[in-house]
């Protein structure tokens, strides 16, 4: 069995006290992460202290972004080398937020999934469709353009080694959720996309996810756990989630 991943996406939050004490709060409170693969994205450049707060711990630390690039005249980019020299496990790769925000496309997600795996981190690739997109019954389409430009650059071996998740645009930071039921078709998509290869590839959702939603959502049969936005710079919030995850 796959075993879940619940994962913490701390965003543009905090400051260096707050990222290593939210740390080593979960680092002390891991006990409750038996069964369960707990990874937290705190900002680059808290990356370190939390790194070090985290230590001797079942908790893993992860950056969210990184260059496609190795190296290089790229003023402001942190590479996958650099990530994997100072400790991290986890890149997140083509966020909604780095898609909409930062213009990235499809092909500079998948050059990034290629460079993380390359420098041995293991890339979280963010899928999902936008409210317009949703409405307009889009869901399953965009999804699988998203996730065929990583397949048609790495292959779909290499796809499956990394995590997906799910994350509906119109259901992030909105207090929307997709529905489990939702939720669970769009799964199924994908991991049919994915083919026999993709029986035992994580796929994690994303949006809105908080202790009152979660076991709903965890309970479903191809939801392998969660991205956790604004709920994981909550600690005992984050630790409620990763534990409806073990009981789901």
């Amino acid at each position: 069995m796959t075993k879940p991943l619940v994962a913490g996406n701390w965003k543009m939050h905090g400051n260096a006290n707050t990222a290593a004490e939210l740390a080593t709060h979960l680092a002390l409170h891991d006990s409750a992460f038996v069964g369960v693969e707990v990874v937290i994205f705190p900002p680059a450049v808290h990356l370190d202290r939390v790194i070090t707060a985290a230590a001797s711990s079942m908790v893993s630390v992860g950056a969210q972004n990184m260059s496609q690039w190795a190296s290089g005249a790229y003023t402001g980019e942190v590479s996958g080398e650099m990530l994997n020299d100072i400790g991290c496990d986890y890149v997140l790769v083509g966020h909604s937020e780095r898609r909409a925000l930062f213009a990235e496309s499809n092909q500079v997600v998948a050059e990034k999934f290629k460079a993380a795996q390359q420098q041995g981190l293991t890339p979280i690739l963010c899928v999902g469709e936008s409210l317009q997109q949703h409405q307009q019954g889009q869901t399953v389409k965009v999804v699988t353009e998203q996730i065929a430009a990583v397949t048609d650059l790495v292959g779909t071996k290499s796809l499956c080694k990394g995590v997906i998740a799910y994350e509906p645009v119109w259901a992030i930071g909105t207090g929307e959720v997709a529905s489990p039921e939702q939720a669970q078709a769009v799964h199924t998509e994908i991991r049919s996309q994915l083919g026999s290869q993709g029986a035992n590839t994580r796929i994690i959702y994303g949006g809105s996810v908080n202790a009152t939603n979660a076991g709903a959502l965890f309970a479903q049969p191809d939801i392998d756990g969660g991205l956790v936005g604004g709920a994981s710079l909550e600690a005992n919030e984050f630790l409620k989630i990763a534990q409806l995850m073990v009981q789901g």
